[in-house]
Protein backbone atom coordinates (compact mmCIF):
# COMPACT_ATOMS: atom_id res chain seq x y z
CA UNK A 1 0.00 0.00 0.00
CA UNK A 2 2.94 2.52 1.09
CA UNK A 3 4.22 2.05 -3.04
CA UNK A 4 0.54 2.77 -4.79
CA UNK A 5 1.10 6.16 -4.70
CA UNK A 6 4.19 6.41 -6.41
CA UNK A 7 2.62 3.98 -9.15
CA UNK A 8 -0.22 5.72 -9.26
CA UNK A 9 1.36 9.40 -9.97
CA UNK A 10 -0.51 11.66 -12.80
CA UNK A 11 2.61 10.91 -15.63
CA UNK A 12 2.09 7.24 -15.00
CA UNK A 13 -0.70 5.42 -17.67
CA UNK A 14 -1.68 2.29 -16.27
CA UNK A 15 -3.28 -0.66 -18.31
CA UNK A 16 -6.74 -1.39 -17.25
CA UNK A 17 -5.10 -4.80 -15.85
CA UNK A 18 -2.88 -2.69 -13.73
CA UNK A 19 -5.89 -0.46 -12.75
CA UNK A 20 -7.94 -3.74 -11.72
CA UNK A 21 -5.38 -5.46 -9.52
CA UNK A 22 -4.61 -2.26 -8.01
CA UNK A 23 -8.01 -1.56 -6.96
CA UNK A 24 -8.38 -5.44 -5.93
CA UNK A 25 -5.27 -4.99 -3.19
CA UNK A 26 -6.87 -1.90 -2.01
CA UNK A 27 -10.22 -3.58 -1.89
CA UNK A 28 -8.83 -7.03 -0.43
CA UNK A 29 -6.54 -5.20 2.52
CA UNK A 30 -8.97 -2.28 3.32
CA UNK A 31 -11.74 -5.10 4.64
CA UNK A 32 -11.25 -7.80 6.99
CA UNK A 33 -12.48 -11.04 7.21
CA UNK A 34 -17.00 -9.90 7.57
CA UNK A 35 -20.67 -10.61 8.41
CA UNK A 36 -23.07 -9.55 5.72
CA UNK A 37 -26.79 -9.79 5.43
CA UNK A 38 -29.09 -10.23 2.11
CA UNK A 39 -31.84 -12.21 0.71
CA UNK A 40 -30.23 -14.21 -2.55
CA UNK A 41 -30.47 -13.61 -6.09
CA UNK A 42 -29.75 -15.60 -9.24
CA UNK A 43 -27.87 -18.45 -7.28
CA UNK A 44 -26.57 -20.64 -9.82
CA UNK A 45 -24.06 -23.95 -9.01
CA UNK A 46 -21.62 -24.55 -11.83
CA UNK A 47 -20.09 -27.69 -13.15
CA UNK A 48 -17.43 -26.94 -10.91
CA UNK A 49 -19.27 -26.99 -7.65
CA UNK A 50 -18.94 -23.59 -6.92
CA UNK A 51 -21.96 -21.09 -6.07
CA UNK A 52 -22.43 -17.69 -7.71
CA UNK A 53 -25.49 -15.37 -6.62
CA UNK A 54 -25.91 -12.70 -5.75
CA UNK A 55 -27.05 -10.43 -2.20
CA UNK A 56 -29.53 -7.90 -2.25
CA UNK A 57 -31.82 -5.73 -0.23
CA UNK A 58 -34.01 -2.68 -0.61
CA UNK A 59 -31.89 -0.34 -2.39
CA UNK A 60 -28.48 -2.22 -3.29
CA UNK A 61 -27.09 -5.57 -4.37
CA UNK A 62 -23.84 -7.69 -4.74
CA UNK A 63 -21.92 -10.25 -6.90
CA UNK A 64 -20.58 -13.29 -4.69
CA UNK A 65 -18.61 -16.39 -5.31
CA UNK A 66 -18.23 -19.41 -2.74
CA UNK A 67 -15.97 -22.19 -3.79
CA UNK A 68 -16.65 -25.25 -4.26
CA UNK A 69 -13.83 -26.35 -1.04
CA UNK A 70 -16.33 -23.44 1.41
CA UNK A 71 -19.93 -24.77 0.75
CA UNK A 72 -18.90 -28.42 0.72
CA UNK A 73 -19.23 -27.32 4.67
CA UNK A 74 -22.66 -25.63 4.62
CA UNK A 75 -25.50 -28.02 5.68
CA UNK A 76 -28.15 -26.59 3.04
CA UNK A 77 -28.62 -24.86 -0.80
CA UNK A 78 -29.74 -21.20 -0.72
CA UNK A 79 -32.21 -20.95 -2.79
CA UNK A 80 -33.89 -17.63 -4.23
CA UNK A 81 -35.25 -15.46 -1.92
CA UNK A 82 -33.81 -16.89 1.11
CA UNK A 83 -32.70 -14.50 3.70
CA UNK A 84 -29.12 -15.56 4.66
CA UNK A 85 -25.82 -14.57 6.15
CA UNK A 86 -22.44 -14.70 4.65
CA UNK A 87 -18.90 -14.29 5.89
CA UNK A 88 -17.04 -12.67 3.44
CA UNK A 89 -14.16 -10.64 2.14
CA UNK A 90 -14.11 -8.21 -0.60
CA UNK A 91 -12.14 -8.50 -3.83
CA UNK A 92 -12.35 -7.59 -7.32
CA UNK A 93 -13.01 -9.87 -10.15
CA UNK A 94 -9.95 -8.52 -12.45
CA UNK A 95 -10.64 -9.98 -15.79
CA UNK A 96 -14.00 -8.23 -15.82
CA UNK A 97 -13.46 -5.43 -13.39
CA UNK A 98 -16.16 -6.64 -11.43
CA UNK A 99 -16.89 -6.10 -8.30
CA UNK A 100 -17.76 -8.89 -5.77
CA UNK A 101 -17.85 -10.54 -2.46
CA UNK A 102 -15.62 -13.82 -1.65
CA UNK A 103 -17.88 -15.75 0.90
CA UNK A 104 -16.54 -18.21 3.52
CA UNK A 105 -19.19 -19.56 5.47
CA UNK A 106 -22.96 -19.03 4.97
CA UNK A 107 -26.06 -19.29 7.60
CA UNK A 108 -30.00 -18.58 7.76
CA UNK A 109 -30.82 -15.00 8.73
CA UNK A 110 -31.38 -15.52 12.08
CA UNK A 111 -29.62 -18.70 12.96
CA UNK A 112 -26.74 -16.39 15.07
CA UNK A 113 -29.22 -15.14 17.20
CA UNK A 114 -30.93 -18.92 18.04
CA UNK A 115 -27.60 -20.29 18.55
CA UNK A 116 -26.12 -17.94 20.90
CA UNK A 117 -29.48 -18.60 22.70
CA UNK A 118 -29.11 -22.57 22.44
CA UNK A 119 -25.54 -22.11 23.94
CA UNK A 120 -26.86 -20.16 26.39
CA UNK A 121 -29.66 -22.31 27.61
CA UNK A 122 -26.77 -25.24 27.51
CA UNK A 123 -24.76 -24.10 29.56
CA UNK A 124 -26.97 -22.62 32.30
CA UNK A 125 -28.39 -26.32 32.03
CA UNK A 126 -25.34 -27.98 32.81
CA UNK A 127 -24.26 -25.69 35.36
CA UNK A 128 -27.35 -26.80 37.26
CA UNK A 129 -26.78 -30.51 36.53
CA UNK A 130 -29.69 -31.45 34.25
CA UNK A 131 -26.89 -33.31 31.61
CA UNK A 132 -25.69 -35.48 34.50
CA UNK A 133 -25.06 -38.86 33.44
CA UNK A 134 -25.07 -39.68 37.39
CA UNK A 135 -29.25 -38.85 37.11
CA UNK A 136 -29.85 -40.25 34.46
CA UNK A 137 -32.51 -42.93 34.62
CA UNK A 138 -31.77 -46.82 33.10
CA UNK A 139 -34.26 -47.56 29.91
CA UNK A 140 -36.29 -51.13 30.53
CA UNK A 141 -35.09 -53.39 28.73
CA UNK A 142 -38.43 -55.68 28.92
CA UNK A 143 -41.24 -52.43 28.82
CA UNK A 144 -44.77 -53.54 29.05
CA UNK A 145 -46.16 -50.55 27.44
CA UNK A 146 -43.88 -47.17 25.96
CA UNK A 147 -45.14 -44.19 25.46
CA UNK A 148 -45.10 -41.18 22.20
CA UNK A 149 -44.93 -37.66 22.76
CA UNK A 150 -45.28 -36.56 19.30
CA UNK A 151 -47.71 -35.56 16.92
CA UNK A 152 -50.08 -37.98 15.06
CA UNK A 153 -49.84 -36.43 11.72
CA UNK A 154 -45.87 -36.72 12.12
CA UNK A 155 -44.20 -39.04 9.28
CA UNK A 156 -41.86 -39.85 12.38
CA UNK A 157 -44.29 -41.46 14.22
CA UNK A 158 -45.53 -44.04 11.43
CA UNK A 159 -41.42 -45.24 11.30
CA UNK A 160 -41.78 -45.55 15.50
CA UNK A 161 -44.82 -47.35 15.08
CA UNK A 162 -43.51 -49.72 12.59
CA UNK A 163 -40.64 -50.29 14.12
CA UNK A 164 -42.05 -51.26 17.66
CA UNK A 165 -44.40 -53.73 15.79
CA UNK A 166 -41.54 -55.30 14.10
CA UNK A 167 -39.55 -55.71 17.02
CA UNK A 168 -41.81 -56.63 19.45
CA UNK A 169 -45.93 -56.61 18.68
CA UNK A 170 -46.94 -57.06 21.80
CA UNK A 171 -45.85 -53.92 23.47
CA UNK A 172 -48.57 -51.99 24.61
CA UNK A 173 -47.89 -48.47 22.78
CA UNK A 174 -49.70 -45.05 23.98
CA UNK A 175 -50.00 -41.41 22.36
CA UNK A 176 -49.60 -38.55 23.91
CA UNK A 177 -50.60 -35.47 21.10
CA UNK A 178 -48.70 -32.85 20.88
CA UNK A 179 -47.72 -30.39 18.08
CA UNK A 180 -44.10 -29.93 17.38
CA UNK A 181 -43.53 -27.13 15.48
CA UNK A 182 -45.07 -24.11 16.00
CA UNK A 183 -46.05 -20.79 17.94
CA UNK A 184 -46.58 -22.67 21.46
CA UNK A 185 -45.64 -26.33 20.49
CA UNK A 186 -42.66 -26.05 23.56
CA UNK A 187 -45.33 -25.56 26.05
CA UNK A 188 -47.56 -28.12 24.61
CA UNK A 189 -44.84 -30.81 24.28
CA UNK A 190 -43.99 -30.04 28.00
CA UNK A 191 -47.81 -30.62 29.04
CA UNK A 192 -47.58 -33.89 27.09
CA UNK A 193 -44.71 -35.38 28.90
CA UNK A 194 -46.24 -34.42 32.34
CA UNK A 195 -49.92 -36.02 31.25
CA UNK A 196 -47.53 -39.23 30.63
CA UNK A 197 -46.36 -38.83 34.11
CA UNK A 198 -49.44 -38.09 35.94
CA UNK A 199 -50.74 -41.43 34.07
CA UNK A 200 -47.98 -43.82 34.68
CA UNK A 201 -48.98 -46.06 32.28
CA UNK A 202 -45.88 -46.89 30.21
CA UNK A 203 -42.36 -47.97 31.15
CA UNK A 204 -40.33 -45.86 28.50
CA UNK A 205 -41.33 -42.62 26.93
CA UNK A 206 -40.33 -41.71 24.07
CA UNK A 207 -40.16 -38.06 22.23
CA UNK A 208 -40.19 -37.75 18.84
CA UNK A 209 -39.76 -35.95 15.58
CA UNK A 210 -38.47 -35.99 12.07
CA UNK A 211 -35.34 -33.92 11.01
CA UNK A 212 -35.81 -30.09 9.85
CA UNK A 213 -33.89 -26.96 10.09
CA UNK A 214 -32.77 -25.09 13.25
CA UNK A 215 -35.98 -23.34 13.32
CA UNK A 216 -38.12 -26.13 13.22
CA UNK A 217 -36.43 -28.02 16.25
CA UNK A 218 -36.41 -25.14 18.22
CA UNK A 219 -39.19 -26.21 20.08
CA UNK A 220 -36.81 -29.36 21.54
CA UNK A 221 -34.12 -26.18 22.75
CA UNK A 222 -36.99 -24.33 24.97
CA UNK A 223 -36.17 -24.62 28.64
CA UNK A 224 -39.60 -25.57 29.76
CA UNK A 225 -39.44 -28.94 27.28
CA UNK A 226 -35.82 -29.26 29.10
CA UNK A 227 -37.33 -28.84 32.46
CA UNK A 228 -40.40 -31.16 31.76
CA UNK A 229 -38.25 -33.80 30.59
CA UNK A 230 -35.75 -33.38 33.76
CA UNK A 231 -38.67 -33.85 36.22
CA UNK A 232 -40.28 -36.85 34.50
CA UNK A 233 -40.04 -40.29 36.54
CA UNK A 234 -40.85 -42.21 33.60
CA UNK A 235 -37.21 -42.93 31.75
CA UNK A 236 -36.87 -40.97 28.43
CA UNK A 237 -35.72 -41.43 24.86
CA UNK A 238 -34.82 -38.31 22.61
CA UNK A 239 -35.28 -38.99 18.87
CA UNK A 240 -35.50 -35.64 17.50
CA UNK A 241 -34.03 -34.75 13.97
CA UNK A 242 -31.75 -36.61 12.10
CA UNK A 243 -28.33 -38.05 13.25
CA UNK A 244 -26.41 -34.62 12.68
CA UNK A 245 -28.84 -32.36 14.95
CA UNK A 246 -28.60 -31.95 18.18
CA UNK A 247 -31.22 -30.46 20.52
CA UNK A 248 -31.54 -29.54 24.42
CA UNK A 249 -33.85 -32.31 24.74
CA UNK A 250 -31.21 -34.91 23.42
CA UNK A 251 -28.76 -33.30 26.06
CA UNK A 252 -31.68 -33.78 29.08
CA UNK A 253 -33.53 -36.93 27.94
CA UNK A 254 -31.40 -40.09 29.52
CA UNK A 255 -30.73 -41.67 26.13
CA UNK A 256 -30.56 -40.06 23.07
CA UNK A 257 -31.26 -41.88 19.64
CA UNK A 258 -29.83 -40.80 16.28
CA UNK A 259 -33.40 -40.55 14.75
CA UNK A 260 -37.03 -41.60 15.86
CA UNK A 261 -36.57 -45.20 14.27
CA UNK A 262 -33.42 -45.55 16.35
CA UNK A 263 -35.47 -44.41 19.83
CA UNK A 264 -37.82 -47.01 18.87
CA UNK A 265 -35.05 -49.67 18.65
CA UNK A 266 -33.26 -48.39 21.56
CA UNK A 267 -37.01 -48.53 23.64
CA UNK A 268 -37.88 -52.26 23.11
CA UNK A 269 -35.37 -55.13 22.40
CA UNK A 270 -36.06 -57.46 19.61
CA UNK A 271 -38.29 -60.67 19.81
CA UNK A 272 -36.73 -62.43 17.47
CA UNK A 273 -32.95 -62.09 18.80
CA UNK A 274 -34.81 -62.84 22.13
CA UNK A 275 -36.60 -65.84 20.29
CA UNK A 276 -33.12 -67.19 18.94
CA UNK A 277 -31.74 -66.55 22.33
CA UNK A 278 -34.59 -68.75 24.30
CA UNK A 279 -33.67 -71.38 21.84
CA UNK A 280 -30.29 -71.66 22.22
CA UNK A 281 -30.85 -71.68 25.80
CA UNK A 282 -33.46 -74.27 25.52
CA UNK A 283 -31.11 -76.30 23.39
CA UNK A 284 -28.28 -75.91 25.76
CA UNK A 285 -30.68 -76.83 28.72
CA UNK A 286 -31.67 -79.94 26.86
CA UNK A 287 -27.94 -80.83 25.94
CA UNK A 288 -27.34 -80.38 29.58
CA UNK A 289 -30.43 -82.28 30.71
CA UNK A 290 -29.24 -84.65 28.42
CA UNK A 291 -25.67 -85.26 29.85
CA UNK A 292 -27.00 -85.44 33.60
CA UNK A 293 -29.85 -88.27 33.14
CA UNK A 294 -26.62 -89.84 31.09
CA UNK A 295 -24.24 -89.46 33.99
CA UNK A 296 -27.15 -90.35 36.57
CA UNK A 297 -27.95 -93.92 34.75
CA UNK A 298 -24.16 -95.03 34.69
CA UNK A 299 -24.52 -93.86 38.05
CA UNK A 300 -27.62 -96.11 38.70
CA UNK A 301 -26.04 -99.14 36.72
CA UNK A 302 -22.91 -99.09 38.71
CA UNK A 303 -24.72 -99.07 41.93
CA UNK A 304 -26.96 -101.64 40.93
CA UNK A 305 -23.92 -104.02 40.03
CA UNK A 306 -22.70 -103.65 43.25
CA UNK A 307 -26.35 -104.27 44.73
CA UNK A 308 -27.01 -108.04 45.90
CA UNK A 309 -29.90 -109.38 47.09
CA UNK A 310 -29.93 -111.29 50.59
CA UNK A 311 -30.53 -114.49 48.59
CA UNK A 312 -27.04 -113.83 46.43
CA UNK A 313 -25.19 -112.77 48.98
CA UNK A 314 -26.00 -116.34 51.02
CA UNK A 315 -25.48 -117.69 47.99
CA UNK A 316 -22.17 -116.08 47.86
CA UNK A 317 -21.47 -116.58 51.61
CA UNK A 318 -21.70 -120.42 51.48
CA UNK A 319 -19.43 -120.44 48.52
CA UNK A 320 -16.75 -118.67 50.65
CA UNK A 321 -17.35 -121.47 53.43
CA UNK A 322 -17.11 -124.70 50.89
CA UNK A 323 -14.22 -122.57 49.78
CA UNK A 324 -12.52 -121.98 53.28
CA UNK A 325 -13.56 -125.92 53.62
CA UNK A 326 -11.78 -127.05 51.11
CA UNK A 327 -8.30 -124.64 51.55
CA UNK A 328 -8.53 -125.95 55.10
CA UNK A 329 -8.56 -129.58 54.49
CA UNK A 330 -6.21 -129.35 51.96
CA UNK A 331 -3.87 -127.80 54.25
CA UNK A 332 -4.33 -130.24 56.73
CA UNK A 333 -3.27 -133.03 54.23
CA UNK A 334 -0.23 -130.65 53.34
CA UNK A 335 0.18 -130.65 57.09
CA UNK A 336 0.31 -134.42 57.67
CA UNK A 337 2.22 -135.86 54.92
CA UNK A 338 5.03 -132.79 55.97
CA UNK A 339 4.77 -134.03 59.42
CA UNK A 340 5.02 -137.85 57.99
CA UNK A 341 7.68 -136.94 56.16
CA UNK A 342 9.76 -135.55 59.19
CA UNK A 343 8.81 -139.02 61.06
CA UNK A 344 10.25 -141.04 57.70
CA UNK A 345 13.00 -138.83 58.24
CA UNK A 346 13.55 -139.34 61.98
CA UNK A 347 12.85 -143.33 61.46
CA UNK A 348 16.02 -143.23 59.11
CA UNK A 349 18.20 -141.42 61.07
CA UNK A 350 17.61 -144.00 64.44
CA UNK A 351 17.21 -146.71 61.91
CA UNK A 352 19.91 -150.08 62.02
CA UNK A 353 23.19 -149.33 59.88
CA UNK A 354 21.98 -151.54 57.20
CA UNK A 355 18.31 -149.61 56.92
CA UNK A 356 20.55 -146.68 56.64
CA UNK A 357 23.13 -147.79 54.22
CA UNK A 358 20.61 -149.02 51.84
CA UNK A 359 18.48 -145.69 52.18
CA UNK A 360 21.91 -143.89 51.10
CA UNK A 361 22.84 -146.28 48.13
CA UNK A 362 19.08 -145.51 46.79
CA UNK A 363 20.27 -141.85 47.02
CA UNK A 364 23.32 -142.11 45.84
CA UNK A 365 21.89 -143.99 42.45
CA UNK A 366 19.33 -141.18 42.22
CA UNK A 367 21.75 -138.19 42.67
CA UNK A 368 23.95 -140.42 39.87
CA UNK A 369 20.82 -140.58 37.51
CA UNK A 370 20.11 -136.97 38.20
CA UNK A 371 23.78 -135.73 37.41
CA UNK A 372 23.76 -138.00 34.13
CA UNK A 373 20.48 -136.07 32.96
CA UNK A 374 22.15 -132.70 33.85
CA UNK A 375 25.27 -133.40 32.38
CA UNK A 376 23.47 -134.65 29.10
CA UNK A 377 21.41 -132.13 29.24
CA UNK A 378 24.06 -129.32 29.65
CA UNK A 379 26.33 -131.31 26.81
CA UNK A 380 22.93 -130.99 24.04
CA UNK A 381 22.17 -126.98 25.21
CA UNK A 382 26.27 -126.27 24.52
CA UNK A 383 25.73 -128.50 21.16
CA UNK A 384 22.94 -126.21 20.04
CA UNK A 385 25.07 -122.97 20.94
CA UNK A 386 27.61 -123.98 19.09
CA UNK A 387 25.54 -124.81 15.77
CA UNK A 388 23.72 -121.75 16.12
CA UNK A 389 27.28 -119.74 16.39
CA UNK A 390 28.79 -121.86 13.59
CA UNK A 391 25.61 -120.86 11.34
CA UNK A 392 26.34 -117.01 12.35
CA UNK A 393 29.53 -117.01 11.58
CA UNK A 394 28.81 -118.78 7.82
CA UNK A 395 26.46 -115.97 7.57
CA UNK A 396 28.96 -112.69 8.54
CA UNK A 397 31.97 -114.47 6.34
CA UNK A 398 32.97 -111.70 4.42
CA UNK A 399 34.38 -115.11 1.74
CA UNK A 400 30.69 -116.35 1.93
CA UNK A 401 29.34 -112.53 0.37
CA UNK A 402 32.51 -112.45 -2.25
CA UNK A 403 31.58 -116.10 -3.53
CA UNK A 404 27.93 -114.64 -4.55
CA UNK A 405 29.61 -111.95 -6.97
CA UNK A 406 30.67 -109.08 -4.67
CA UNK A 407 33.80 -107.78 -4.54
CA UNK A 408 35.97 -105.26 -2.15
CA UNK A 409 38.27 -102.73 -3.33
CA UNK A 410 41.98 -101.93 -1.36
CA UNK A 411 44.51 -99.36 -2.46
CA UNK A 412 47.91 -99.38 -2.26
CA UNK A 413 48.11 -98.71 1.37
CA UNK A 414 45.70 -101.64 1.83
CA UNK A 415 42.83 -99.92 3.11
CA UNK A 416 39.43 -100.82 2.17
CA UNK A 417 37.79 -98.08 -0.30
CA UNK A 418 34.24 -97.02 0.80
CA UNK A 419 33.84 -93.77 -1.13
CA UNK A 420 35.03 -92.37 -4.34
CA UNK A 421 36.15 -89.56 -2.55
CA UNK A 422 39.27 -91.72 -1.56
CA UNK A 423 39.86 -92.38 -4.92
CA UNK A 424 41.77 -90.06 -8.03
CA UNK A 425 42.06 -90.89 -11.14
CA UNK A 426 44.94 -93.48 -12.59
CA UNK A 427 45.54 -94.95 -8.59
CA UNK A 428 45.84 -98.39 -8.62
CA UNK A 429 43.56 -100.73 -6.65
CA UNK A 430 43.05 -104.90 -5.95
CA UNK A 431 39.44 -106.44 -6.37
CA UNK A 432 39.57 -109.19 -3.92
CA UNK A 433 36.54 -111.72 -5.04
CA UNK A 434 35.18 -114.73 -3.68
CA UNK A 435 38.10 -116.89 -5.79
CA UNK A 436 41.16 -114.92 -6.19
CA UNK A 437 42.57 -110.98 -6.73
CA UNK A 438 43.11 -108.83 -9.67
CA UNK A 439 44.85 -105.23 -9.83
CA UNK A 440 43.24 -102.42 -11.37
CA UNK A 441 43.99 -98.96 -12.69
CA UNK A 442 41.23 -96.32 -11.70
CA UNK A 443 40.18 -94.38 -14.78
CA UNK A 444 37.63 -92.28 -14.62
CA UNK A 445 35.34 -91.09 -10.90
CA UNK A 446 31.55 -90.78 -10.79
CA UNK A 447 30.13 -89.07 -7.96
Amino acid sequence: MADLPAKLAPSRVLTVTELNRFAREVLESSFPLFWVSGEVSNFTRAASGHWYFSLKDACAQVRCVMFKGRNSYVDFTPREGDKIEARATVTLYEARGDFQLTVEFVQRAGLGALFEAFERLKAKLAHEGLFDAAFKKSISKHPCAIGIVTSPDAAALRDVLTTLKRRNANIKVIIYPTPVQGKGAAQLIAAAIRTANERAEVDTLLICRGGGSLEDLWQFNEEVVARAIDDSAIPTISGVGHETDFTICDFVADMRAATPTAAAELACSDMSISKNLLAKMQNQLNKQMQFVLNQQAQKLDFLARRLISPTQLIASQQQQLRQLNERMKLAMHHYLNHRQQQLIATSARIAPPTTQITYKRQQLVQLKQRLAMRFNLYIKTQQQDLTRLSSNLAHLNPQSVLTRGYAFVQNQAGEIVRSTAQLTPNDEVTLTFGSGTANATINKIQE
